[in-house]
């Protein structure tokens, strides 16, 4: 079973969210491209990865249709898909000024914060 955890920020860009996290948590973040989601990034973790992107997805027209629009204050978005929540973890990236948990799924059950 895996977690997702969403973590969102309106104050940091993804290059700003990348660098401040790869810092914290000593990962090197790979830039990948995807026709869904756009330019994101990539850093593998014990037993999961964290994946750092913008919230607006580009698209063919000019409405910027969201990767998670229950969240529209959120700019830049952390996602983290990981068998098991690690505590340690979550305080390293809690310590990160404007980086807030907006959702936790344990297995199918979703909590949103």
């Amino acid at each position: 079973m895996t977690d997702h955890h969403t973590y969102g920020t309106g104050i940091h860009t993804a290059g700003e969210l990348v660098r401040l996290v790869g810092d914290r948590l000593g990962l090197d973040f790979t830039e990948r491209e995807s026709d869904y989601r756009g330019l994101y990034h990539l850093a593998g973790i014990p037993h999961g990865r964290i994946e750092i992107q913008p919230n607006p997805i580009p698209g063919n027209d000019d409405e910027g249709d969201l990767y998670a629009p229950e969240h529209p204050e959120a700019q830049t978005l952390l996602l983290i898909p990981a068998p098991a929540a690690d505590p340690a973890l979550r305080a390293r990236l809690d310590s990160i000024e404007g980086l807030i948990c907006l959702d936790q799924e344990t297995g199918q059950t979703t909590t949103a914060l």
